[in-house]
């Protein structure tokens, strides 16, 4: 029986994945498995927006944030995709976390 939060409801289980190189910023482990809570102080789900502050806080292991988010967004050349959609198709940083979803960041940039 899965762990269940105050109201009855269980935690959210997604996974997470860092390519074209973001994986270095999180001990080099391409996936991650990440428990949620499935409702935040505020009574709210959780969406993108907490997911980046989540990361940056308890997965992220180098201290070189800005290549990650910048004003507490995706940095720019990152690719988003919920589930294999863009996530601008999903509303971006509003797009409220459910029960197995996979989210992939993707670097796009590349030294020259």
């Amino acid at each position: 029986m899965a762990d269940s939060a105050a109201g009855g409801e269980a935690s959210i289980l997604i996974t997470v994945e860092f390519t074209g190189g973001l994986e270095m910023l999180f001990s080099n482990e391409r996936k991650h498995p990440i428990v949620l809570p499935p409702r935040l102080d505020d009574g709210s789900r959780p969406n993108i927006t907490y997911l980046l502050q989540h990361l940056v806080e308890h997965v992220m292991r180098d201290q070189r944030k800005a290549l990650f988010i910048m004003e507490d967004n995706v940095r720019p050349g990152i690719l988003v995709l919920i589930n294999d959609t863009d996530w601008e198709l999903e509303g971006e940083e509003k797009y409220e976390l459910q029960q197995g979803d996979n989210i992939v960041f993707v670097s796009t940039l590349h030294g020259g």
